[in-house]
């Protein structure tokens, strides 16, 4: 048991010097990048106030939240703060602007966030479908993925094409380089990742794993984090060129050798970033391969960083 002190030691001291680089870089580099400044009156709404004939999907830098639907998972002050990665339920991600949404399930259709879990898809369907109704120009980019070592729910494709039907908008490569405005009155691009089950097939109603990518990077360290999101995020094809969707994940993860595991002191380390992460894609020249940016805990700030970097580019500012 004495041999774990010394570690404990050093991975707090790692922790601390990480958020020292973080605090460093933050003030050498600031958060300036085009339209910066940019806050949007209805974030609500916010494809619309862009112009829906001006957006293509390609130029969006869609905010987006990891484990979207874990407001409620667990139980209150005893296993929640393991789990939870958003405090606002999916209507309330979505009214503040969140554009992608990350759903985890299993066997039973509940969601679930590793062996905790919460209530069942038809919540997260219901905040979907009533966001949709009180919007005419917004477009949603939903994952919805069996999680890891679970089962798949039992004829799930088809029931996620019986919920939503004639919006969701059908695999197709050419989709990247159509408007807003071209896929109306469809509104939904829907990846389905089973674990078992057949993938959705190309050209389907549903979008295969392939369609949305990522490489998660499992660590508590910010600095660490913050330094191969950009390493893995120059490593891909520009935006313009692809025909997937690319996610970099501003999050930490919570560690199993390290005391400190709940979801929000852990990620807190990088939570203040995301802006920073932006400026840093400007400076170094890869802005032009951000596309999804994801958060724990998105608040307005996130989503009016992303919506300034989309009128950027729709305006040639970028």
């Amino acid at each position: 048991m004495g041999s774990c002190f010394p570690k404990q030691i050093e991975r707090r001291k790692a922790i601390s010097t990480e958020r020292k680089t973080m605090r460093d870089l933050h003030q050498s580099c600031g958060e300036d990048f085009p339209a910066c400044a940019l806050r949007p009156t209805d974030r609500k709404n916010w494809m619309a106030g862009l112009n829906p004939e001006k957006i293509h999907i390609h130029k969006i830098l869609w905010p987006g939240t990891h484990d979207s639907a874990t407001n409620k998972i667990g139980f209150p002050c005893i296993t929640r703060p393991f789990a939870q990665c958003q405090t606002l339920s999916i209507y309330q991600q979505l009214v503040i602007g969140t554009r992608v949404l990350d759903i985890r399930v299993q066997k039973d259709r509940r969601v679930c966030h590793g062996i905790l879990v919460t209530y069942s898809i038809d919540v997260v369907i219901r905040d979907i479908k009533k966001f949709l109704s009180e919007t005419k120009s917004e477009i949603i980019l939903l994952e919805i993925r069996t999680e890891y070592g679970h089962d798949d729910p039992p004829d799930f494709e088809q029931y996620l094409v019986h919920q939503f039907g004639e919006v969701l908008i059908h695999q197709d490569d050419n989709v990247f380089n159509k408007t807003i405005a071209e896929l109306f009155p469809k509104r939904i691009i829907c990846v389905w990742k089973p674990r078992n089950s057949p993938p959705p097939k190309a050209g389907g109603v549903l979008w295969s794993s392939g369609h949305l990518k990522d490489d998660w990077i499992n660590t508590d360290l910010p600095s660490t984090k913050f330094e191969s999101n950009l390493k893995c995020l120059s490593e891909q094809p520009p935006i313009s060129t692809r025909t997937f969707f690319y996610r970099v994940e501003n999050t930490v993860t919570p560690q199993p050798d390290y005391p400190i595991v709940c979801v929000k002191s852990v990620t807190g380390r990088i939570h203040e970033y995301a802006r920073l992460f932006i400026t840093q894609c400007f400076s170094r020249g890869i802005e032009n391969r951000l596309q999804i940016f994801s958060t724990d805990f998105i608040d307005e700030d996130f989503v009016d960083a992303c919506v300034a970097v989309t009128y950027s580019r729709i305006e040639r500012k970028a």
